[in-house]
């Protein structure tokens, strides 16, 4: 192995890890990567007095260029955005380094609050550890204008955090419940599920049949779900849980094919946000690595 592949190599997995969270989904923040090889190359090592941060200045910039064109594309988008997960083989490498929370689908859809530029210093600045003037340096902003940023996206992000930090073992008991009122739907069961003021949003980017806007309160996600209960009775429905992006999510497989991928917020035994993931494209890379598997039933 070559000097320039063994150095891209070795922060490969940061430089992934920043990208994924900038953009939301696997696919371009491997092109980001691809990209920031081909530069490294044209430039070489032997000119870098600080090749780490060369690499993630490049990646930076890179990923900022393609989030500020995604942000136009978002907008016409069918109905909700949803970020895309990663395939489970691929948690552990872009998570190494980073914290695991900020790695969760909840998460990377909070980071949807922010503007592109106050995303990368958030990201630069709050979990990947460099400092105001580092992050300053990377953006090409003063050291004022960076710090200007960083509270302005903590601020967003503080506000649009869950109620209460869930963990694993009360997430996965709350998706087993939501499994086992679908198995017997009735209106009662399933707003016991739901919080009051619950939110429910699902994305099927346009392919698949999902609900266009967000829905919310407890008696109108309990009248979905027993309609999609009495709609998919008889189809063979099979449910897996699973880990996602390091936080428990359940699988919906019709035969072998992979219909949605869900994941929930809660607050004590209550869900306070349920998100829907069926668009096909952003599901194929769960399926590329499970299809050989036979899930296992809850029911």
């Amino acid at each position: 192995m070559d000097a320039q592949t063994a150095l891209f190599q070795q922060h490969r997995s940061r430089l992934f890890g920043l990208a994924y969270r900038m953009l939301g989904t696997p696919a371009d923040a491997e092109d980001v990567l691809h990209d920031a090889w081909l530069r490294l190359q044209a430039q070489g090592i032997a000119t870098l007095d600080d090749p780490e941060a060369w690499l993630v200045t490049v990646t930076t910039r890179l990923a900022l260029d393609r989030l500020r064109r995604a942000k136009t594309e978002r907008e016409r988008y069918a109905g909700p955005w949803l970020p895309e997960p990663l395939a489970p083989e691929e948690e552990s490498p872009a998570a190494e380094l980073e914290r695991a929370e900020t790695l969760s689908l909840s998460f990377l859809l909070l980071l949807e609050r922010l503007n592109p530029d106050e995303r990368a210093a958030f990201l630069l600045r709050e979990v990947f550890d460099y400092s105001h003037a580092e992050t300053a340096a990377i953006l090409h902003i003063s050291e004022d204008a960076c710090r200007q940023r960083v509270h302005r996206a903590k601020t967003k992000v503080r506000e649009g955090r869950p109620r209460f930090n869930v963990d694993t073992p009360t997430q996965r008991r709350m998706l087993e419940r939501f499994v086992a009122a679908m198995a017997e739907p009735n209106l009662q069961t399933l707003q016991a599920l739901f919080a009051e003021d619950a939110i429910h949003i699902s994305d099927g980017g346009g392919i698949v049949n999902a609900t266009l806007r967000p829905l919310l309160g407890a008696d109108r996600l309990a009248r979905l779900y027993r309609q999609i209960a009495i709609n998919t009775r008889g189809l063979a429905l099979r449910y897996e849980l699973t880990m996602l992006n390091g936080a428990p999510a359940l699988l919906t497989w019709q035969g072998g094919a992979l219909t949605t991928a869900m994941w929930v917020e809660c607050e004590g035994d209550r869900i306070t946000a349920i998100h829907a993931l069926r668009n096909p494209e952003k599901l194929a890379r769960i399926l590329a690595v499970t299809k050989s598997t036979a899930p296992a039933s809850l029911h």
